[in-house]
């Protein structure tokens, strides 16, 4: 594993003041460049798929699309998205959150998932957590179970994990890198 995390490490560029000054941003565009890296993260997120026993993956808008996708393709699962509010066509399920100023709402139609599903959630970044959090209750609002949670990396210093530990009620949280 520590192959991986080194070249999944060299592949994500610092880019500093961005979006706002006092900001470094993990700019990830560099790794989805490189077809190994991006192989063997879809490879390792893959694995945790199969180790969660989901049956469905959720990728969150929009990089956890990026990543979810292969993922889905590679693990033979379903591929749901979960996206902004008013982008998804016929009957959704929506759920509003907090962000650090204002709020926001994501959506996923209702019919993707159903009692007996384990979905397992795809995003690039575990930040504040709000989003994720947000998902996993349209998960379960759906009837489905939630597998767990698997990021590429998480920003440890804003807190994500503390928050949604409550809200996986158990399920896995993995991030293969913590920045």
């Amino acid at each position: 594993m520590t192959d991986i995390k080194e070249l999944l490490l060299s592949r994500i560029r610092d880019v500093a003041d961005h979006p706002e000054p006092g900001v470094m941003f993990k700019d990830i565009t560099p790794l989805l460049a490189d077809p190994a890296a991006f192989t063997a993260l879809t490879d390792a997120l893959a694995e945790i798929a199969a180790n969660t026993g989901a049956t469905k993956i959720v990728g969150l808008e929009a990089r956890g699309f990026i990543l979810g996708a292969p993922v889905a393709v590679r693990a033979g699962l379903g591929f749901i998205p979960v996206r902004k509010a008013g982008k998804l066509p016929g009957a959704t399920l929506s759920q509003a959150y907090d962000l650090e100023y204002g709020s926001a709402e994501i959506e996923v139609h209702a019919e993707d998932l159903a009692v007996g599903d384990r979905v397992l959630v795809i995003d690039d970044v575990l930040a504040t957590g709000g989003t994720a959090e947000a998902s996993i209750h349209l998960i379960r609002r759906a009837g489905a179970d939630v597998a767990g949670l698997a990021v590429l990396m998480e920003l440890g210093f804003l807190g994500g994990r503390a928050r949604l530990e409550p809200s996986l009620a158990g399920a896995p949280l993995e991030a293969l890198l913590a920045v």
